[in-house]
């Protein structure tokens, strides 16, 4: 397992969730909610994130249906996570399966008593723990980065 913090995006088209994890790679906590619609300020926000935590990657959740196929929303976030990787190479950018990230986090967020109008803010950051998490437990296990990387052009 590499040594180094690592940052999460949650890419949705109103709100973009955000975590980080602590240097050994062990557990993943929620950062902010950045607004999606102003794509511009987004970027710009979650550059000035990843400038202060420093991390050794970013991951970007790739959403896929069920069947591991990739629709509409799949193509923006691969839009998204270029553009992101242009803005902040050298630094690594990859993109890993987030099925039922959200999903998984609003559930967690019910069971745990938070109602469904409060937890808008907050759904997006926890979907971004689970992406995180479970990009750390396949590196753990694999001993590999996980995904795929986001090669940068230029």
């Amino acid at each position: 397992m590499r040594r180094g913090r690592r940052i999460a995006i949650d890419v949705g088209d109103a709100r973009i969730g955000v975590a980080s994890c602590d240097p050994d790679g062990v557990l993943a906590t929620p950062v902010e909610t950045v607004p999606g619609r102003d794509v511009p300020a987004a970027q710009r926000r979650l550059a000035a994130i990843v400038a202060e935590y420093e991390p050794i990657e970013v991951v970007v959740g790739l959403p896929r249906s069920l069947r591991g196929t990739e629709g509409p929303a799949a193509t923006k976030v691969r839009a998204f996570a270029s553009t992101l990787a242009r803005a902040l190479a050298p630094l690594p950018v990859r993109l890993v399966d987030e099925r039922m990230s959200t999903v998984t986090a609003a559930q967690g967020l019910r069971a745990a008593g938070v109602n469904s109008k409060k937890g808008r803010s907050v759904v997006d950051q926890a979907a971004a723990v689970i992406i995180l998490q479970n990009a750390l437990e396949t590196e753990r296990t694999s001993g590999r980065p996980p995904g795929e990387a986001v090669e940068v052009v230029i």
